[in-house]
């Protein structure tokens, strides 16, 4: 089975590299999330019966039927694993979104400056294509903001898939993943 990912260690320098920050979620979604369907083989117990020639007499196209997973391996495998990955990178999110609001960005001078400076250029890029260079770049924080709210739609989306099949292979309870990462949360102490 799967190991959650580490928590990184949380800095303003990690949020602002966004490499650093796009492969930890990658790395993280890529163990759990993305290989979903092998994890939850993984959980399924060998067959209790020898095997049987007759299985393989004919092509089976789609499956007749998904070998059960039991009821405390998946409980196991969500509690231990999924959610506490889920809160992990739950947990980068907020802070690097607590980071992008932080109105003491370092770079805010320096662009203020080059703002004063190219607000009194005339440009036209018709006559120096490259004139694009001496507009104002984005804030740091702002590329940071964008980054945050783009990574929080993904995480929907692959949680949403990755909650579909848990489900399947589980059983449904009637929860969608947000009700269930909540119960975790609240019987886990987080918040």
């Amino acid at each position: 089975m799967s190991q959650p990912s580490n928590k990184p260690t949380l800095t303003p320098q990690f949020c602002f590299n966004e490499t650093a920050l796009r492969d930890f979620l990658r790395l993280s979604r890529g163990t759990i999330d993305d290989s979903i369907v092998q994890n939850l083989n993984a959980l399924v117990t060998p067959a209790r019966q020898g095997f049987d020639p007759s299985s393989t007499a004919e092509r089976q196209v789609h499956p007749t039927r998904k070998r059960p997973i039991e009821a405390e391996a998946c409980q196991g495998f969500r509690e231990k694993v999924l959610f506490q990955s889920w809160q992990t990178r739950s947990d980068v999110l907020n802070y690097c979104a607590g980071v992008a609001l932080d109105p003491n960005d370092p770079d805010l001078v320096l662009r203020e400056a080059e703002s004063a400076k190219d607000r009194e250029r005339v440009v036209d890029e018709r006559l120096d294509p490259y004139s694009g260079r001496f507009f104002p770049r984005e804030a740091r924080t702002e590329s940071l903001a964008n980054l945050i709210r783009n990574e929080r739609g993904v995480e929907g989306i692959i949680r949403a898939r990755t909650w579909s099949l848990v489900t399947e292979r589980c059983g449904d309870n009637g929860t969608g993943w947000e009700e269930a990462l909540n119960r975790w949360r609240e019987s886990n102490g987080n918040k």
